[in-house]
């Protein structure tokens, strides 16, 4: 079967692997409709993604339908079906899992990071990492598990409706927090370099945007909540002046979730921790609450879906959408891989 690799810094294929041969008792055969490029792909390509052997068949965001069960698969998963995957593994071992939160696991292995993907025709697995999304297509499918990390820096923060929510990075992830912030009722400032973005991110449940390229942030912020600051600042971009930024601008008393992976050491004058008495939290993965709200959330189909996807290609295209995406990473919202 057709399945897209990449063996090197800039370099991917489209190859043969094997077909899938039998289940085993508890597994899911998926025909893969749709699966997304996401921020850790882009690196992967790049070569700057420390985790990954190469060579490896990237991606984690995934729409499908089942083709096929094994026996000791509870009878509601059935052939036809549309689904999403939690890509994520835990151990069942480590501090995070033994503590109720395996979507931080210590040895976790995300699908295209730590382990081959789902950028092929068919994958299996386990039936408890299949979501089952009936009322949703396998092209909205795809659009599930990046969201749902957005989601879970909400429910790290929680935030609530007297929260003001300051979002750094309107990216999917972002959006995802977005939408989250404003289903819960906060007031959601939404913040990014480009304009398209911000304007998608109304779209979306944010009140305010605003252009940190172009823009005074702080000033902004300090008109917007009267002076106070946001009570909520989730970092979604992964860089030192935004890191920078969500400590700066929080309001006393607040809370940062920090989604980003900077990619360079950031310098903070640790004197606001205390000052201001912070609460500074990582935000990782999703859990399958998360997973579930977002299906919600895109059940009601209030959602602009077309407008999240920048493009779709066939397999064989999907190496020169990448380059696409390098040539210009900030015009590219999210890249469907159609099987």
């Amino acid at each position: 079967m057709k399945a897209i690799q990449i063996l090197e810094e800039r370099k991917m294929t489209l190859t043969e692997i094997a077909d899938v041969n039998g289940l085993e008792p508890g597994e899911v055969l998926l025909k893969v409709e749709y699966v997304g490029f996401c921020g850790s792909d882009l690196n992967t390509f790049l070569g700057r993604n420390p985790m990954v052997r190469m060579p490896v068949i990237p991606g984690h965001e995934v729409g499908a339908t089942i083709a096929g069960v094994g026996s000791q698969v509870p009878e509601e998963l059935t052939p036809g079906m549309a689904v999403t995957l939690n890509p994520y593994t835990s151990c069942n071992k480590c501090a995070s899992c033994r503590g109720g939160r395996p979507n931080a696991c210590k040895d976790n292995q995300t699908l295209g990071v730590q382990r081959n993907g789902a950028m092929r025709e068919y994958i299996v697995m386990p039936w408890e990492k299949v979501i089952p999304a009936c009322r949703l297509t396998p092209r909205t499918c795809a659009l599930v598990e990046p969201m749902s990390v957005g989601f879970h820096a909400v429910s790290r923060a929680q935030v609530t409706d007297i929260d003001v929510v300051l979002v750094i990075g309107c990216g999917m992830v972002g959006m995802g927090a977005i939408v989250r912030s404003a289903l819960r009722g906060a007031t959601v400032v939404a913040a990014d370099i480009d304009d398209g973005k911000l304007a998608l991110a109304r779209r979306v449940g944010a009140s305010y945007t605003i252009n940190s390229k172009t823009e005074d942030v702080h000033a902004r912020l300090m008109e917007i909540t009267g002076g106070m600051g946001p009570d909520v600042v989730i970092e979604a971009v992964g860089s030192a002046p935004t890191y920078q930024m969500a400590v700066d601008e929080v309001a006393f008393t607040g809370r940062v979730i920090c989604i980003g992976y900077a990619k360079t050491d950031v310098s903070f004058h640790t004197k606001l921790f205390v000052q201001k008495e912070l609460d500074i939290r990582g935000s990782r993965n999703a859990m399958p609450s998360d997973f579930r709200a977002v299906i919600h959330y895109l059940e009601r189909g209030t959602c602009p879906v077309d407008a999240f996807i920048s493009m779709e290609c066939a397999p064989e295209e999907a190496p020169q959408a990448m380059e696409r995406w390098v040539e210009a990473p900030g015009k590219v919202f999210r890249i469907l891989v159609k099987f």
